[in-house]
């Protein structure tokens, strides 16, 4: 075998731009390959998953090299043939895709090797940052217009999908418990026949964190029509849902972290559904306090009551003893 001499900026470049078990065999050896396997080498590390599309006659016709220099490529690189190196090739790629997947769907800041105390550190603060940047955007003046309107109307329509449903349902609990008409629409039929039935006296509100989803663009979008005060509740106020709105209220979540739609998103949902609700609540405070003791007392036989506290009075100990 001829051995050259170390191997070109470009042939380095490409080595630094690929990330694998093969890549780490080709960079410890590429200064020792013949010109012939530099060939090979270069054209790996620009097609990481070539072997497992062409034959060890294919490989070799792409590279410009013969069948025997890539046998004898895999052997430098501590493979005893080109079998044996195509798994090792897929079980890299594989590794790779896995490592991709993760970062779309758990989240780029989380690495699937990192300590729980790491994973609880970092999702604190993915948590921490979304409340706070939600905090910092609210537009109070607005909210308390909602909460008003809501107070007053003569019915509440919510409308979400999915997790939305979720949030949806969470609101629609607390706004009924203090005397509010209100109903959940989590499927689009249901949702437009009641979306057309709303008038100027009622309020909709639609939830959806990426604002994109049309089952509830469509329904909002028919409230309005029919007359309500619509409501739109999503991360995005250039979003369609926020554009059918006749006010938006923006809940932020940082995107480097969980994916997609995680629960950093649903938590600053909540925390804007939270103060919603709360400012509603204040708006007629004797029906709010009536409402809850009424729906509280109507729950209380369902409670198991607490441990009674043992009195430690020395007094009391010795006159009942």
């Amino acid at each position: 075998m001829t051995l050259t001499e170390p191997t070109s900026d470009a042939a380095l470049a490409a080595v630094a731009g690929a990330s694998s078990v093969i890549r780490m065999r080709i960079e410890s050896r590429l200064p020792r390959m013949s010109e012939a396997m530099v060939k090979i080498a270069t054209l790996l590390l620009e097609a990481p998953d070539a072997p497992l599309q062409r034959s060890i006659t294919q490989l070799a016709e792409d590279a410009g090299t013969s069948p025997a220099t890539v046998t004898r490529f895999c052997r430098v690189l501590g493979y005893s043939g080109y079998a044996p190196f195509r798994v090792a090739v897929a079980s890299d790629v594989g590794r790779g895709h896995a490592v991709e997947r993760w970062g779309e769907d758990i989240g780029r800041e989380f690495g699937p090797d990192d300590t729980p105390t790491q994973v609880l550190s970092t999702l604190l603060a993915a948590h921490t940052r979304s409340l706070r940047s939600t905090a910092e955007f609210i537009d109070l003046t607005r909210l308390q217009h909602i909460a008003s309107r809501i107070a007053t109307a003569q019915h509440v329509d919510l409308y979400g999908i999915g997790g939305s449903a979720v949030m949806a349902e969470e609101m629609q609990a607390r706004l009924y418990r203090i005397g509010i008409s209100t109903h959940v629409w989590p499927e689009v039929h249901s949702g437009l026949t009641s979306a057309a039935l709303q008038d100027e006296h009622c309020v909709a509100i639609g939830i959806s964190n990426t604002g994109r989803t049309e089952e509830t663009i469509q329904m909002l979008e028919c409230a309005r029509s029919a007359g309500a005060l619509t409501v739109a509740i999503t991360s995005s106020p250039e979003s369609p849902l926020a554009q059918v709105a006749d006010e938006n209220i923006v809940t932020l979540a940082d995107e480097r972290f969980l994916q997609p739609d995680d629960l950093s998103a649903k938590h600053s949902q909540l925390f804007v559904l939270d103060l919603l609700y709360l400012l509603v609540a204040q708006q007629n405070f004797g029906r709010t306090t009536t409402t809850l003791a009424a729906s509280a007392l109507a729950v209380t036989p369902h409670r198991r009551p607490g441990r009674a506290r043992r009195r430690t009075d020395p007094a009391h100990d010795k006159e009942n003893a």
